[in-house]
């Protein structure tokens, strides 16, 4: 491998030095030190999301890793994307006594080609080989479970429709689906391992197991056996805060590294204790954080995030620094967190669009004062000198010219182009018979009741609690409040009420139209596992009465659904209630990287080009999303809004992102 380089070209490539001779083994971890094809090595790795750049951005962000004096990069594989729909469902096999019986079933996988929204962030095994043309090696993640803060932690909420699955756990149902998922995906990582010419030279199982509430550690084992049935052969690790000891690995079958933001020494004494005479890494050192929505922006700054890192390169140990770049939860897949670990999630928060995680590099893929200080202290700790490829310059940013909203759609009309489906009580979306039987996964799910009589004060009640949040129309008209602030998340029809009450009207209405519209928010990452959303939990009632025979439309926003809307109003009537707005961005030129700057907007979902490129709301903290060139194009922007409440007569842009001031 050659690289042009400003630097001295009398150092080795990272690849030069490390294949020197040949490839006789790789990562060995049975001395202090880690040993790569006989060789002592620290790795410095950084975090980074394929799934979460743009494919066209990839090589530029593996390249500034490089730059900055790492030797690898880390992943996770997400399970949901790269499996979106499920094909038969697995056979039982309820007289084995070893477990499912491990045979390939019909699946639906997507690594690029699938034709899905996301299929073009999928490209896992060109990801890959990108890292390695980079000179960077490659630590990859597979879980099945993930957390990254991404929806359901990786999994596909269609498993949620198998009423006798245990998720992380040996249960038969949910190993047959992980094995039929492994079956397509560890011949892939299995070609690309260092010991084969490739950059893979370390998988991790499963993902801090001692923090799941799960007590049935031998799934471990089960996922261990399944990597080497399928020609895995480089070191597997597993990832835990170091506090909880070995309750999430087995010391004498894996490496155990830790995750942790603090006190670093005292973190790796305890992983040193846990597993003495082996080597010290940590796969998770958090350099930021993420934001929920409604939260004030959390700061970590460069001079803790520089004391921690120089505190871990001179134990010496490993490091992951995660994230070094976050990039974006692209359409609906972003995670939550049900801070109190509840079967209801009655603490639950909705993590915002953006991962950022004021990471060495941006949203956008810049430098900030991070990255100065990783370069810094690498050039100064790693006992290897390779050759380092130049800086590659800053992205291109801009704001655009405010543009003027051109047509509305309101949501009767968007409902008409939606088949609906029969129910008698109302359910949740991941149980709706559409998608081929995998049901419901993102979006918003609409229940609809015509031909209601409403007395004067009559009470609409939804039992249980709402996953996530309901809008109520009576007739097209909103008459449930507005969530415009966090404190309104306390009010009706959120997941923080039990038995949400609302009253329906000061007068006696008839034959009325009555539409419950549900939002999902995303599912937890990590805590609960019977992720299900909208109205399930129970049933509405209007005056003590149950209604039902409820009509109810799925409202997914898929690209094809989008395009094809047709419905549309030129005259911009600013109502109030769920619509769509549409306008039109003429870029001159060639795309530059931008932000949809949504201040003066409510809440909602913004689509460009048929692409949904993530939340916003005015609660916060962040009133941007980062709209990157490769989604838009020369000449006509199709962008549309679907509002929740009250919609701007214009959609704004800036050249960075801005954050609510509380």
């Amino acid at each position: 491998m050659s690289l042009t380089c400003g630097n001295s070209t009398s150092l080795p490539t990272n690849y030069e030095y490390y294949t020197a001779g040949g490839i006789r083994g790789g990562i060995t971890a049975d001395k202090p030190n880690f040993y790569l094809n006989d060789k002592e090595i620290f790795l410095y790795s950084g975090a980074m999301h394929y799934f979460r750049v743009p494919r066209v951005y990839w090589r530029d962000r593996l390249r500034k890793m490089r730059a900055a004096g790492l030797n690898a990069v880390e992943t996770y594989v997400p399970w949901n994307l790269h499996e979106p729909q499920s094909g038969k469902r697995p056979p039982s096999d309820d007289n084995a006594d070893s477990g499912p019986c491990l045979m390939v079933w019909d699946g639906e996988f997507d690594f690029g080609d699938g034709g899905h929204e996301m299929s073009d962030f999928l490209h896992l095994e060109e990801f890959l080989k990108t890292a390695q043309e980079e000179d960077l090696f490659a630590i990859v993640r597979p879980g099945p479970y993930i957390c990254a803060e991404f929806e359901f932690g990786g999994h596909p909420s269609w498993l949620l429709r198998e009423k006798s699955i245990d998720f992380r756990t040996t249960e038969k149902t949910y190993v047959s689906y992980v094995t039929r998922w492994f079956d397509v995906l560890l011949p892939i990582l299995a070609a690309l391992q260092f010991t084969k010419g490739g950059p893979v030279v370390m998988l991790q199982v499963e993902n801090e197991y001692a923090v799941s509430n799960k007590k049935d550690k031998a799934l471990l084992k089960v996922l261990r056996n399944l990597m080497l049935d399928r020609g895995i052969v480089e070191l597997m690790v597993t990832s835990d805060n170091p506090i909880r000891g070995d309750y999430g690995t087995y010391p004498d079958l894996f490496l155990m590294a830790g995750n942790f933001d603090q006190q670093p020494k005292e973190q790796l004494d305890m992983l040193k204790k846990i597993q003495p005479g082996r080597p010290t890494m940590a796969m998770e050192y958090w350099g930021g954080w993420y934001d929920y929505w409604g939260r004030a922006h959390i700061d970590k700054p460069v001079e803790v995030f520089r004391y921690n890192y120089e505190e871990i390169l001179k134990y010496p140990a490993s490091v992951n620094i995660y994230m070094f770049h976050g990039g974006t939860s692209f359409g609906f897949y972003n995670g939550g967190r049900n801070l109190a670990y509840d079967e209801w999630d009655t603490d639950y928060h909705s993590i915002i669009s953006s991962y950022d995680y004021l990471s060495p590099l941006d949203e956008s893929g810049d430098y900030t004062d991070k990255y100065w200080a990783t370069k810094d202290l690498l050039s100064k700790y790693n006992p290897v000198k390779t050759l380092l490829p130049p800086l590659p310059n800053r992205p291109k940013k801009t704001a655009y010219a405010s543009i003027q909203i051109e047509k509305e759609m309101f949501l009767y009309d968007m409902l008409q182009t939606i088949t609906p489906l029969a129910s008698k009580e109302v359910v949740a979306m991941e149980t709706l018979d559409i998608n081929n039987g995998n049901g419901q996964s993102f979006g918003y799910v609409v229940y609809r009741k015509t031909g209601l009589d409403i007395p004067a004060g009559a009470v609409l009640k939804i039992q249980g609690r709402v996953c996530d949040t309901v809008m109520v129309l009576l007739d097209g008209i909103l008459v449930s409040p507005w969530l415009a602030s966090y404190k309104d998340l306390d009010g009706f029809g959120t997941w923080r009420i039990l038995d949400s009450t609302l009253v329906l009207s000061n007068r006696s209405l008839t034959n009325v139209r009555l539409e419950l519209v549900v939002e999902n928010w995303g599912r937890v990452d990590a805590g609960a596992y019977r992720q299900f959303k909208g109205l399930w939990q129970s049933q509405v009632k209007l005056n003590d009465e149950y209604i039902t025979d409820w009509s109810v439309f799925p409202v997914e926003f898929k690209s094809a659904w989008t395009k094809s809307l047709s419905s549309w109003g030129k005259e911009i009537t600013n109502t109030v209630g769920p619509a769509m707005y549409k306008t039109t961005l003429r870029v001159e030129g060639e795309p530059v990287d931008t932000f949809v700057h949504m201040e003066e907007w409510i809440k909602g979902i913004v689509i460009v080009n048929g692409f949904v490129l993530g939340r916003y709301a005015k609660m916060g903290p962040i009133q941007t999303l980062y709209l990157p060139a490769p989604l838009l194009r020369t000449g006509d922007n199709d962008i549309i809004i679907f509002e929740h409440y009250k919609p701007a007569q214009r959609v704004d842009f800036n050249d960075a992102h801005i954050y609510k001031r509380y």
